[in-house]
């Protein structure tokens, strides 16, 4: 089920979703054209983001547009729309959020609790009723879906203290993944963005060490949203 968004945490990482041209075609002139990424991975119940930006030719009238519809579909099925009265199909309702501005040309789109059969493919449609409508058709967006979470990445840096790194890549940036690891201290939490779909989030140990740390395992277990867990260890050596 689609998780309560906080209204500043959309608007911290919309900011970030920069044009992705993966399989468009780049139109100077003004045409029908979505840049869209062609395939995303994703991981089963968790989230994806899927970026899109779409551009239509220039209207010769001066008629201000400004009764824009969006739609997300997968064959004739509508998934997600910008109209908020809508009602979805079954299998999407409260599992998708639309979060682009059309004003903006920004059709951003989230899916939650990913299932196995959400591999697509989907595409964006755009109603303008005082211009026309077009379906992009031609820049469809399809999911990996993986059953499992890759392993995290494990490392530490030993001297006084102990600063050991667990870091994980995921595309579901507004329920990102939670850690834990084996021994206290004090811990930190960063997320970045590596690419129009995809984020890298860290999180940060850091502690005085014992005789006892050395020579025994350090454990680091990170929890997706939706429930799936991944976990990597090391041995702290001096």
């Amino acid at each position: 089920m689609l998780k309560v968004v906080r209204v500043m945490e959309l608007k911290l990482w919309l900011s970030f979703l920069l044009l992705q041209v993966s399989h468009c075609v780049q139109s100077p002139g003004g045409k029908w054209t979505a840049n869209v990424p062609a395939v995303i991975p994703a991981l089963q119940g968790s989230c994806v983001v899927i970026p899109c930006t779409y551009n239509y030719p220039k209207p010769k009238s001066k008629k201000i547009l400004n009764r824009w519809k969006g739609f997300w579909k997968k064959g004739n099925k509508i998934m997600s729309t910008n109209l908020r009265k809508w009602k979805l199909p079954k299998e999407y309702k409260r599992r998708t959020k639309f979060l682009g501005n059309l004003k903006w040309h920004n059709c951003t789109m989230m899916l939650d609790g990913i299932r196995k059969t959400d591999v697509g493919p989907f595409y964006f449609r755009i109603e303008m009723p005082q211009y026309k409508s077009f379906s992009y058709i031609n820049n469809t967006v399809s999911l990996l879906v993986m059953s499992e979470p890759d392993a995290p990445t494990v490392s530490a840096v030993v001297n006084n203290k102990v600063t050991a790194s667990c870091s994980v890549s995921h595309s579901c940036p507004y329920i990102p993944p939670r850690f834990s690891w084996s021994r206290p201290g004090i811990v930190r939490k960063r997320s970045k963005k590596l690419n129009a779909w995809n984020w890298e989030t860290v999180s940060t140990l850091t502690f005085q060490p014992l005789s006892t740390d050395f020579n025994k395992t350090l454990e680091c277990t990170v929890l997706y949203s939706g429930g799936k867990q991944a976990k990597s260890s090391m041995i702290l050596t001096i």
